[in-house]
């Protein structure tokens, strides 16, 4: 890498003015009526949206060699594998207390 890359004190209060609307907007989701199972799904979705924003900004893999962004890509990619592969385990049990 040739060099390091430094931000402005602007861009990064846009950053931050956006994370906190995402936020506001997270909790404004649960005062709205969304079916069951959507308000879960949009707020995990405005998480990830935010999680992406810090990892690209503040950990500065926008300008960072790709190599780096391929290692984090990766290490989301075995963090869900391992999380589906553990959530199989639960189609092949029985309930304990079946009057639930």
């Amino acid at each position: 890498m040739s060099g390091h890359h430094i931000s402005s004190a602007k861009f990064l209060w846009g950053i931050g003015i956006a994370l906190f609307f995402l936020t506001f907007v997270t909790v404004a989701v649960t005062w709205i009526q969304i079916p069951e199972p959507w308000n879960v799904v949009v707020a995990i979705a405005i998480a990830v949206v935010k999680a992406t924003i810090v990892a690209l900004f503040f950990m500065n893999l926008w300008w960072d060699s790709k190599f780096n962004v391929l290692l984090f890509i990766m290490s989301i990619v075995f963090f869900i594998l391992m999380i589906g592969i553990t959530l199989l385990d639960t189609l092949y049990r029985t309930d304990p207390i079946p009057s639930f």
